[in-house]
């Protein structure tokens, strides 16, 4: 059976979704994604490759190097939260609702790991 591109309910093969609802949020986040890609691709770049620079830096100094990590790190996670745009090949396999909830959660977990590093900064410096 074909599944709903939004929910991944099954639905019969002549329709794309199961319902008006899920045809709307479905609209309403490509939309969103579509306004959005751009902050999200220079957000998303910077602090990426923030995480590893400040982790690389607090080897040379604890002081400069772990606020630089925990900063993207919440950054990264905050934005992750507010705007979950996960991969396409995310949105395939498990459709747009749970890919954008498994984004969500990733986004909290990089938090996380945030203010773990925060910790590390508290316990080291």
């Amino acid at each position: 059976m074909k599944k709903c591109e939004y929910c991944a309910r099954e639905i019969s093969y002549h329709d794309i979704y199961c319902c008006d609802e899920c045809e709307q949020k479905t609209m309403k986040y490509h939309e969103l994604n579509e306004r959005f890609t751009k902050l999200f691709v220079i957000v998303n770049t910077i602090c990426v490759f923030g995480i590893p620079v400040g982790l690389f830096l607090a080897a040379v100094n604890k002081g400069v190097g772990l606020p630089i990590a925990t900063v993207s790190c919440v950054i990264l996670g905050i934005m992750l939260i507010v705007l979950p745009f996960p991969t396409e090949g995310m949105i395939r396999k498990h459709k747009v609702k749970k890919a954008v909830k498994m984004s969500r959660i990733f986004g909290g977990i990089v938090i996380g790991l945030g203010i773990l590093i925060l910790g590390l900064f508290f316990i080291i410096g």
